[in-house]
């Protein structure tokens, strides 16, 4: 597999070897023990989690506050989506910073998400079929979430490459609509200098892979 560091600390893209034949593909979508060895992940996932979406669907931001906070793994079994991010870690260099990645079913790419993060997607096609491992069970109490469609347009305006990927108009859950404004966000995350502190970046911008 390929590992590739963002710019925020823990946040890593997981480029999986996929083998191709006449018969089709196979891979590893997960093994803790590479990934343990490789990228120092050790989470112990107790959930798997599947979603089916149409087209021009928002789901999120979300997150679990401390002490049921969540790190995730995501990938895209079918479709395509714009997957993203927000850090809400206190202390981060990063905090309330953006990150984005296209995640299909033809580039295989794997996004780990770290504690900390408020976490949502955009489908970028009809069918899109999305599963991801979590290190904790699903917590109602402990739920919280970002607005996410005033985050996006922020980020249009300021990224030629994902305006072009964004609409008009969004299918988005009553529930998704009333979460807080980013600039209101009271979060108990604190960013953990100790755990990061050898971490280097290999990138330092936004990851697309735009097709």
């Amino acid at each position: 597999m390929e590992i590739i560091k963002t710019k925020f600390a823990g946040l890593t893209i997981i480029k999986p070897k996929v083998f191709f034949d006449d018969r089709g593909y196979f891979f590893e979508s997960y093994n803790y023990q590479k990934l343990k060895q490789e990228t120092q992940i050790e989470d112990n996932f107790v959930q798997d989690n599947q979603s089916l979406s149409n087209g021009k669907v928002i789901r999120g931001l979300h997150f679990q506050n401390p002490n049921f906070a969540q790190a995730k793994l995501i990938r895209v079994i079918q479709g395509k989506i714009l997957d993203f991010v927000v850090d809400i870690r206190l202390g981060s260099p990063t905090f309330l910073e953006f990150f984005s990645i296209i995640l299909d079913s033809d580039n295989f790419y794997q996004l780990y998400i770290p504690e900390g993060f408020a976490h949502g997607f955009l489908t970028l096609a009809d069918n899109n079929l999305i599963q991801y491992k979590c290190n904790q069970f699903y917590n109602k109490e402990s739920e919280g979430g970002l607005l996410a469609l005033p985050i996006l347009e922020e980020q249009k305006k300021q990224n030629k490459i994902l305006s072009k990927l964004l609409f008009d108009e969004y299918l988005i859950s009553e529930k998704d609509k009333n979460w807080q404004l980013k600039e209101n966000l009271k979060t108990s995350f604190v960013f953990d200098r100790q755990k990061f502190i050898q971490w280097k970046q290999d990138i330092d911008t936004n990851f697309f892979e735009v097709k």
